[in-house]
């Protein structure tokens, strides 16, 4: 499942909900922002896995091909890990977090991306809050997402997808005016999203770590 009072009640649910749909198993304004720096190239360390369970899913649309031996070395640290389920998770939170950089909601995007990713986010919307504008963003649909790369470097596990998407986008100004965009036309977009997590850590949650366009 991709593991996803007011204030403690909606952390609280935001963090559920991310329990609840990554990955375990249970049977027009520009492009986001990157993250403040790139991250240094994970390595993984090669290790036998003889034995270890197959992925689920392993060789249909979900998965590139080189992303099946980092997959399977997550599978092998964490048996209960749902590739299938993984993928339909990264598709909610990937509709989750767009919209709370969308909208400015800086208190979700708290409990859903890591801390480089907040700030390059935060910086982002206070660039935008200082122009007045305001995004009326949709996600009109996700056409495709695929993991295109794995890797687990001790605990450290990290899943790459590609979401290809149609987005409705308009920007407003601060008397609602519309600046640019438009509602009728949906725009093709290119996102690769990395999402990251400690395996067998008390935090169930995938945090996305990483942002770029393909």
């Amino acid at each position: 499942m991709f593991y996803v009072v007011l204030l403690a009640m909606v952390a609280g649910f935001v963090a559920l909900r991310l329990y609840m749909v990554l990955g375990k198993r249970t049977g027009h304004e520009q492009a986001l922002p990157k993250a403040a720096e790139e991250r240094a190239p994970i390595t993984v360390l090669p290790r036998p896995i003889e034995g270890a369970p197959e992925p689920r899913e392993i060789a249909n649309r979900h998965i590139d091909s080189k992303a099946e031996a980092g997959l399977r070395q997550i599978v092998a640290a964490e048996p209960g890990f749902d590739i299938g389920q993984f993928v339909e998770g990264a598709k909610g939170a990937y509709r989750m977090i767009l919209e709370a950089y969308w909208k400015g909601d800086e208190e979700s995007l708290e409990w859903l991306v890591e801390s480089d990713v907040k700030a390059a986010f935060g910086e982002a919307i206070a660039a935008r809050a200082e122009t007045g504008h305001v995004l009326d963003n949709r996600l009109v649909s996700i056409e495709r997402a695929v993991i295109t790369d794995a890797s687990l470097n001790g605990s450290a596990a990290r899943i790459t997808l590609r979401f290809d998407a149609d987005v409705a986008a308009i920007t407003r100004d601060a008397e609602g005016n519309v600046i640019a965009g438009s509602m009728s036309d949906a725009v093709e977009t290119h996102d690769v999203w990395t999402f990251a997590r400690t395996l067998k850590s008390s935090d169930p949650n995938w945090k996305l770590a990483d942002t770029d366009e393909a």
